[in-house]
């Protein structure tokens, strides 16, 4: 599969080093494609793996994974004019300034604003729960991590769902693209674990279900 990744920091280098060695071909978009970060990225995956554009990276892709700050996404994203029904991963957490908060919530989200800013593309939310290290190594002893996504469009779903699978993790969906706000909270908590309580990125999502209970049997006549 042709995968853009808009973004050449740790997220979209975890994702597109991982992404790579699960045999896609991945197009990184830098503002500056000879520039340290971009070398950087090519040294980390050097076959199946090039840095270009924003325009160049994303043309063709059949996925694009915004993994670049929320506060760049509506310049960037609105500066492609069609992404002809490309797959959109929505990675972003709105922070604010002081990294204990968001800047929306509640009744709207990053996620269902970048459906806004990208019309052409069909969005999905994930990726946005879980650490640089969780991404790089989502295994935690006899458990995987989840991954949770959430949108409106049940193929580009499936399609999030088995990228999830190939990177080691276990696909939770979350619903509609509205649920992104429940994610986006949710990652809120999670920051405030690893920053604030000291936790560290070497902690994770883990979501469990137990067997249906089977119904008591009918006595008998």
């Amino acid at each position: 599969m042709n995968i853009a990744i808009i973004g050449t920091g740790n997220l979209g280098s975890v994702l597109g080093r991982r992404l790579v060695a699960a045999g896609h071909d991945v197009s990184f978009a830098s503002r500056d494609p000879a520039g340290a970060k971009a070398r950087r990225v090519l040294a980390e995956s050097p076959a199946r793996c090039k840095v270009a554009g924003l325009l160049a990276a994303v043309s063709g892709a059949e996925v694009v994974i915004y993994a670049a700050p929320y506060d760049q996404a509506s310049a960037i994203l609105s500066s492609v004019v069609d992404f002809h029904q490309a797959v959109l991963v929505d990675c972003t957490n709105p922070l604010n300034a002081t990294f204990d908060g968001l800047q929306v919530g509640h009744n709207d989200s990053a996620g269902e604003r970048m459906a806004m800013w990208a019309p052409t593309a069909r969005v999905v939310k994930a990726f946005n729960t879980s650490s640089v290290a969780t991404l790089a190594d989502p295994v935690y002893g006899d458990h995987r991590a989840t991954q949770f996504y959430c949108g409106d469009e049940d193929e580009a779903k499936r399609i999030v769902a088995d990228l999830i699978r190939q990177l080691g993790m276990e696909p939770v969906d979350a619903g509609p693209l509205r649920n992104a706000r429940y994610l986006e909270a949710t990652a809120m908590l999670y920051i405030h674990l690893a920053v604030r309580e000291g936790w560290g990125g070497n902690c994770a999502l883990k979501m469990l279900k137990r067997p249906a209970a089977l119904p008591p049997s009918a006595p008998a006549s």
